[in-house]
């Protein structure tokens, strides 16, 4: 039985709204960024890929609050949103000055990585229109008492974005709980985002605030220990290698001090190499705990996106009304996919997640 409550079908006009910035992907391929000559366009953003991965991959009524300049790279992201299936009536459009100075559109320059050298992400995201958004930019009320939302997502990136981004993420929380719609939380804590507006002690203030409005929180051993202040017996130095026992012991103590958690949740990933992961991930209820099936020396291509992939696996298996043990093994299947094709965002089918949840191997489909 799911240790949520959500809303059905016939309730709601959508099963997922999420709440994030959008940026341009550009991706150098097998070049590095400082060398490149031509770079692959995609979108991309933590709380946006889960949204599109709900739509695209699982069928599911999906749309993004976000805001973006309307220019030609405002409107480029927005094509490539419309193919990714997300709904679009709630991004804020904001005018153009001409050159960005007021506000402009994010960029986020990313290499995959290959063998012993890591993936390595370079933002070019100041003053975007998502970082300015702000308390009161958004009819809640409206999106969750009158359209109806069953889950609603955002993350620890967009509340990273400004001074102003947490309080909204804090507004819609409240807004989603009172209206009986699930919130789910991925910590995604980024030091770079969070170096010039008060490190990682702001961002523990922050982050202990809004994880007292979450449901479903996501996060690894890095982001409990820098976004939130735990420390995680049996993480090593480098925040890297833990372990299923010593995670549920860390998901223990989280919902022991947040009562009003239900799920917490993770991929447990073992970098070996850049191209070459251990792989799998652990959901934790108070009924149990749940580990999926470990996938040993797991194949990459590009690594990002992959736990927002984990993320909407689960979120889609739970809103199907799947139990936590199978959400668990849903979720890490879409991961381990969305790591099998470049660009943030998704291109498996849930056909596709559904056969290596059963166990499909590798051989050719004919």
């Amino acid at each position: 039985m799911s240790p949520i409550v959500l809303k059905s079908r016939d309730e709601a006009r959508w099963d997922c709204v999420a709440l994030g910035e959008v940026m341009l992907r550009l991706d150098p391929g097998e070049d590095r960024i400082s060398r490149a000559r031509s770079f692959r366009a995609w979108e991309g953003g933590g709380e946006y890929n889960v949204a599109r991965g709900l739509a695209r991959c699982f069928g599911l009524r999906t749309s993004i609050v976000t805001a973006l300049v309307d220019n030609p790279v405002g409107r480029l992201v927005e094509d490539m949103m419309l193919a990714g299936g997300v709904d679009l009536s709630h991004v804020m459009w904001r005018q153009s000055d001409g050159v960005g100075r007021e506000s402009r559109n994010g960029l986020n320059f990313t290499e995959r990585g290959f063998g012993v050298r890591p993936a390595l992400g370079c933002s070019d995201r100041g003053h975007t229109a998502a970082s300015q958004m702000r308390p009161g930019d958004v009819d809640w009320p409206a999106l969750f008492g009158g359209e109806g939302v069953r889950w609603f997502h955002t993350g620890g990136i967009f509340a990273a974005l400004s001074e102003t981004t947490s309080g909204l993420a804090a507004e819609a929380m409240q807004a989603a709980r009172a209206a009986g719609t699930v919130v789910s939380y991925d910590l995604n804590y980024r030091p770079s985002l969070w170096k010039s507006i008060g490190g990682q002690r702001r961002a523990q203030e922050v982050n202990r605030e809004l994880v007292r409005h979450v449901d479903v929180l996501l996060g690894n051993e890095e982001d409990f220990i820098a976004a939130l202040g735990f420390e995680v017996e049996g993480a090593d130095e480098t925040l890297s290698d833990l372990d299923e026992a010593a995670y549920v012991r860390m998901a223990e103590r989280v919902a022991g001090e947040y009562p009003n958690l239900k799920i917490v949740a993770s991929t447990l990933r073992t970098a070996r190499t850049a191209s070459r992961n251990d792989w799998g991930a652990i959901l934790w209820t108070e009924a149990g705990s749940f580990a999926a099936r470990q996938r040993k020396d797991l194949d990459i291509l590009d690594r990002v996106g992959g736990g927002d992939s984990f993320a909407s696996g689960m979120v889609y298996a739970l809103l199907a009304g799947k139990t936590p043990a199978e959400a668990v093994e849903w979720g890490a299947a879409h991961g381990a996919l969305a790591m099998t094709t470049p660009g943030d965002v998704s291109m498996a089918t849930r056909d596709e997640v559904e056969r290596l949840v059963k166990g499909g191997s590798g051989r050719a489909l004919r």
